[in-house]
């Protein structure tokens, strides 16, 4: 055992200017040793130290350090059952100090650290010195302090420091002869008590008596010589508690010892050596109730005389001969946290002892476990049988006569064994078969029982003999002759007295063989086929061993090779090598031998017609084949006249009913849109604005998002500081941007890039971005003024237009979040849910109901909603008492199961207003019918497999579940199966090409599919806008409205900014401005949002919604364009969808463009208040210093290009020095850089 110790430190003395510290020693007796140390927190409640240590099996343990740092035994107050190390660092509640969070594995929990509910009365609670638990009077339980009500006093709380000697208690005292006085000692305030004292037979008063001049309330009762009272209560009672006694004085007299009388709450009275009433007479020196006085006559036992380690040998006369104790091993070296009864120590000279102890000792500061030996088996093996413990590393020693321990080497105690897999999981009834059962802590297994029901519900369970590792245990299967047909077996383990379930083993009928062929190809080589029917058994090359027999009772072993399943039959291949007269020894073959496990089977050659036979039939055949085709011929003919008639009258009928369903549906169909969906999902602003900024570079969004709060504002790098001040300079960066564009391989990608950091970079200076944007945007109009001004800012080519992006993102948040976030949202929630209302193929992820023709599941089978029973289980994560575990939910009976379970989750969701608390993969869906359950997978032995290997996904159909069948949702025992990335090989409602074909109660049917086409569920996308046409248009009207008429500062300023420059450059054309601003805003801004939900909301964004909302997006261009659509029969259905509402949506613009033009202009005194206000909103919301050394490395990487313009420029003289400047602190900052 290594032990990881964990020391207390004493504090370092100052030293003197010059001097060397003097190096820290443990406090020797804070050392607490414990075998698997990972993490350590500390912290200080009611002046003691309490350390919380995790462990490296899983275990939170805590330890509570006394006034002199002395440590007490760890408590485990949490143990994970997967036995995952606990993460390195534990963190504390920020808020509530009874909560620390710990890490394990891919998990973060939540722990009390305390456990004071387990402990039941005040003197066990106080006696534990836990000082975050203590005894509340009020509730008369061990609780937080938190949580104990009525605590306006302390005294109501009786924390560690009181003492058990402290816990109220109602005593019987005498302090005269003529009464006895029943009063409360302990802890507890002397005001405003009353007591009162029944007979609890009759229920008559004996007294009763109020507190007076602060003293506590005393009742007191007149001694008499007898009492027929024989069951009292007493009853203190406070403003906020009160405590009840019964004492039963019924066999007081009857009582002669004093330690029984006292006991059963009667008083002994010393002068008289008698057991009297507490109430009858007694001289106050002589009464007696307190067992601690009672004066025992106890005997000392003899001291042992023995030696220690070394004994005299009787048996061995040699003289002077001395007999040394041997231990050599301890078996076994792990046990279970049951403990075992038969733990074997062996060495030399056992039966010279006659008193033999062990001492286990674990953790440094817990007491250590003496066992006396249960049987010295013989003089160099003896038997204990050890006690139950926790999980921990214990050394062993076995001391002999009470001499010195003789280590035996370190015990482990481990956790119970754990199953998470049987591999295979079916076999033969016959057995014999190798079953491997994963899992871990198998090296404590007593033994392995398979545990079989008969008829009658009788339980038979069978021995089987085990192989056992760690993590592995395998066995031979048991045969069960006795059964026939399925039959399911339960593996369990046994450890001690305790039987732990371990999984299922299905048993099936015997593999049936119908033959076997051998085949030469070569004469030293034989390989032999042998046939069998299809069968869900998984045989291994050590299962199996097949025998040839040819000639006069000659064999051949034949060696496995391999098995390939057909779609008919598998075939087992073997080969015999090394032989000669091959060919010989196949046309003398007999038989095959197959042994499979305890299944012995011979198989007979698959019998071969000569060839003579054959030459005859022959002609004979082609003629009955002629013959018969002609007929078949012109059978068929008529027949296929006869089906193309009829599948030509079922098309007629199915686009009949097709289209009558979509007219249908458009007129009654409706969607219960929930108006009231709870809180928006927001992003907060540095999320927003990093997604829009770097939309397809998410790996520069963590640089940027580390907590600047705590950043030391003076402590900013020197180069960064002076890039910081060289970018203020206006003139220089608009000529260094550019410069940086006229570069060839300065790409569009880089470009966006800059402007992004460069946005970051002067987050909190927007009135000179702002300024920034006007003079490149004004160089841009410049350069497509001379070609083609409708074009400019239509495409992201430049650094101003990426620019012009993110300003408007950063100005446009509030409005978006305060306006437009709502409707949003509401639009993605009833699109989503229309979607989900029809069948959705989830491989594909084409739906029935959607906007967009390219995603339209024409090939939709029919489907029927399944009303389900849901039970969800109570789990750790979610055990809140009102939350509503039966649920109603309604699914489709074409839903996969993972489908099913998402529908699941979001109405448990919507049902409690909260989550789960689990993810999809880490739990699973079961059928309960009767007292049987059947666990719901996509894929298991029973699903569909069409001609090509094609894997049909099952269904809730494919279960046959009906309406009102109730599913319980549990929670997995090991996640050791994830969430399946469904390939080619796998298929939903989107059949292969190919005729499939399906197993229906147990034979084979082919597929008959309806005949399909696409341009009949058109009506589909119609049904989907008329669902969602509400939610559009308000979401619509909400970003083109003024609210309070009065337009967002910046899209009112920046529209006044175009109409001048237009004016400046006497453009006549009104086209050309609303162009200019419908790329500005609509184009550059708000497609981005209504394509892209997850940049607002924290929200999962589906290939189908992406889809969708392209639709919508094309819709909202649409709406800003001035060329009218011209429109006909073959345009796609995505434009013909909203053809109608366009014109409408076009005036509304214009009006929208008007009504801002005509609001009076923007003082530059509001719009740089309001840019001011935005600037500090966004303090300490992004890592500048990383955007500045982003946008330096653009700047060194061209730089001689950057400063042979600044030279060439007038007025830059200075900005050329600061740059020179710049690099030189950067180089420098680079050669220190830490080594």
């Amino acid at each position: 055992m290594k032990p990881v110790k964990a020391a207390l430190k004493g504090p370092v003395e100052e030293n003197k200017e010059g001097d060397r510290p003097e190096r820290v020693q443990p406090i020797a007796a804070s050392t607490l040793i414990h075998s698997d140390l990972t993490s350590v927190y500390g912290t200080v409640v009611l002046n003691r130290t309490v350390l919380f240590l995790g462990t490296g099996d899983g275990q939170l343990l805590k330890v509570v350090l006394g006034e002199n740092l002395t440590s007490n035994c760890p408590e485990v107050i949490y143990e994970i059952k997967e036995e995952t190390p606990v993460f390195y660092k534990l963190v504390p509640h920020p808020v509530k100090n009874v909560y620390i969070y710990l890490t394990a594995g891919k998990e973060v929990r939540r722990i009390l650290v305390a456990n004071c509910s387990k402990r039941k009365s005040c003197f066990e609670c106080l006696a534990a010195a836990d000082p975050h638990c203590g005894w509340c009077l009020p509730l008369q339980r061990c609780t937080f302090q938190g949580d104990c009500t009525h605590t306006g006093s302390f005294e109501n709380w009786l924390d560690i420091s009181s003492g058990p000697k402290k816990c109220p208690k109602i005593q019987i005292i005498r302090s005269l002869r003529e009464r006895t006085t029943v009063t409360i000692v302990g802890s507890v305030s002397a005001r405003h008590s009353e007591c009162v004292v029944k007979n609890a037979d009759t229920g008559k008063l004996l007294c009763q008596g109020r507190s007076q001049l602060n003293r506590t309330c005393a009742c007191n009762i007149p001694s008499r010589p007898s009492y027929n009272v024989l069951v009292v209560n007493a009853t203190f009672s406070f403003p906020s508690w009160n405590l009840s006694e019964r004492f039963n004085f019924t066999n007081c007299a009857s009582l002669k010892e004093c330690p029984a009388c006292i006991e059963t709450g009667c008083a002994w009275c010393k002068r008289d050596k008698k057991c009297i009433h507490p109430f009858t007479p007694c001289e106050p020196s002589d009464y007696e109730r307190n067992q601690e006085l009672c004066h025992l006559a106890v005997e000392k036992p003899p001291k042992d005389s023995g030696g220690g380690r070394v004994k005299e040998n009787k048996r061995n006369r040699t003289e002077g001969a001395l007999q040394v104790f041997y231990i050599k091993a301890i078996e076994p070296q792990k046990i279970s946290t049951l403990g075992k009864s038969n733990v074997i120590v062996t060495g030399a000279n056992f039966t010279q002892a006659s008193n033999i102890t062990m001492i286990l000792r674990g953790t440094s500061t817990c007491e250590k476990d003496v066992i006396r030996v249960s049987h010295v088996l013989n003089d160099t093996h003896m038997r204990f049988s050890l006690p139950s413990s926790r999980k921990e590393m214990k050394d062993v020693c076995i001391q002999f006569d009470g001499g010195n321990c003789s280590s035996a080497g370190a015990l482990s105690y481990i956790a119970l064994p754990h199953c998470s897999l049987i591999v295979p999981a079916t076999t033969w009834i016959s057995g014999g078969q190798n079953i491997t059962i994963m899992g871990r802590n198998f090296d404590v297994i007593d033994n392995l029982i398979i545990s079989h029901e008969l008829k009658g519900n009788m339980n038979v369970n069978i021995n089987v003999s085990e192989y056992c590792m760690a993590t592995s245990c395998r066995f031979l299967a048991p045969g069960l002759k006795s059964s026939k047909g399925r039959t399911d077996v339960v593996v369990r383990l046994r450890v001690q007295d305790t039987y732990l379930d371990c999984g299922t083993l299905q048993y099936l009928e015997d593999p049936r063989f119908t033959g076997y062929r051998v085949e030469s190809e070569v004469d030293t080589e034989l390989e032999v086929k042998i046939q069998k029917e299809n069968d869900n058994f998984n045989i291994s090359k050590d299962d199996i061993d097949i025998t040839l027999f040819h000639g006069e009772n000659k064999q051949f072993n034949c060696s496995f090779e391999n098995i390939t399943r057909n779609q008919d039959l598998t075939t087992i291949l073997c080969k015999i090598k090394s032989i000669k007269n091959a060919n010989t020894i196949a046309t003398s073959s007999k038989k095959v031998r197959v042994k499979l496990g305890n299944l012995e089977l011979y198989v007979e050659q698959e019998s071969v017609p000569s060839t003579w036979y054959f030459l005859i039939a022959l002609p004979i055949l082609l003629a009955i084949v002629i013959v018969v085709a002609v007929v078949v011929t012109r059978h068929k003919s008529k027949e296929l006249s006869r089906k193309q008639s009829q599948q030509l009258e079922l098309l007629e009928s199915e686009l009949r009913k097709e289209i009558r369903d979509g007219f249908a549906e458009l007129q009654m169909d409706k969607l219960d849109v929930v108006d009231s969906f709870g809180t928006v999902p927001f992003l907060d602003y540095k999320h927003f604005a990093l997604r829009t900024f770097f939309p397809e570079s998410g790996g520069f969004t963590h640089i940027f998002t580390e907590d600047m709060h705590n950043r030391d504002a003076n402590n900013k790098n020197e180069s960064l500081t002076a890039l910081d001040a060289l970018i203020c300079n206006k003139s220089f960066l608009v000529t260094v941007i550019h410069t940086l564009e006229k570069q060839k391989n300065f790409s569009v990608k880089d470009r966006c890039l800059f402007a992004s950091f460069l946005t970051i970079a002067l987050q909190t200076k927007l009135v000179y971005l702002t300024s920034i944007l006007e003079v490149l945007t004004r160089d841009l109009m410049e350069q497509c003024s001379n070609m083609q001004p409708k074009l400019m800012l239509r495409r992201t080519e430049s650094v101003v237009e990426k620019l012009l992006t993110n300003w408007m993102s950063v100005c446009l948040s509030g409005f978006l979040r305060e306006t437009v976030g709502e409707p949003f949202y509401l639009l993605v929630t009833t699109l989503n849910q229309k979607i989900n209302k029809g069948p959705v193929d989830v491989i594909t992820c084409k739906a029935l109901y959607t906007l967009n023709e390219d995603w339209l599941l024409w090939q939709v089978p029919e489907f029927n909603t399944v009303a389900l029973n849901v039970v969800f289980e109570k789990i750790p994560e979610n055990e809140s008492a009102d939350v509503c575990r039966n649920i109603s939910v309604n699914v489709l009976d074409c839903d996969t199961i993972g489908q099913a379970k998402e529908k699941i989750f979001q109405a448990f969701l919507s049902k409690n207003g909260s989550p789960y608390g689990l993810q999809l993969n880490e739990i699973g869906l079961e059928l309960q019918v009767g007292t049987r359950q059947k666990e719901l997978l996509d894929i298991d032995s029973s699903s569909v497999i069409l001609e090509d290997g094609i894997t049909k996904l099952n269904t809730v159909g494919h279960y046959e579940i009906s309406n009102g069948s109730t599913i319980k949702v549990f929670k997995k025992i090991a996640n050791f199966t994830s969430d399946v990335e469904y390939s080619d090989d796998h298929c939903h409602l989107i059949l292969p090409d190919s005729e499939a074909f399906q197993v229906v109660q147990g034979k084979r049917h082919r597929g008959k599919h309806k005949f399909k086409v696409k341009e009949m569920y058109l009506t589909k996308l119609l049904s989907t806008k008329v669902a969602i046409h509400s939610v559009l248009e308000k979401l619509f009207r909400s970003i083109w409205s003024l609210p309070n008429s009065r337009a967002p500062f910046a899209i009112k300023y920046f529209f006044d900014f175009l109409d001048a420059q237009a004016e400046n450059k006497k453009i006549t054309d009104p086209d050309v401005v609303h162009i200019w601003k419908t790329n500005s805003l609509p184009l550059r801004f708000w497609v981005n949002i209504l394509k892209n939900p997850q940049f607002v909301f924290d929200i999962k964004k589906t290939p189908h919604i992406d889809s969708c909302l392209s639709v919508i997006a094309q819709a909202f261009m649409d709406a800003f364009s001035l060329t009218e659509q011209q429109l006909g029969k073959e345009a796609p259905t995505n434009k013909l969808l909203y053809a109608k509402d366009i014109p409408t949506y076009k005036e509304e613009v214009k009006s929208y463009y008007k009504a801002i033009r005509d609001l009076p202009p923007l003082s530059s005194l509001e719009m740089e208040e309001f840019l001011t206000q935005e600037s500090k909103k966004h303090e300490n919301e992004f890592n500048e210093e990383v955007a500045l050394t982003e946008i330096y490395k653009y700047i060194v990487k061209y730089f001689d290009e950057i400063l042979n313009k600044l030279e060439r420029e007038r007025g830059l003289e200075e900005a050329q020095k600061q740059l020179l400047h710049v690099k030189v602190l950067f180089d420098e900052k680079k050669k220190c850089k830490w080594m």
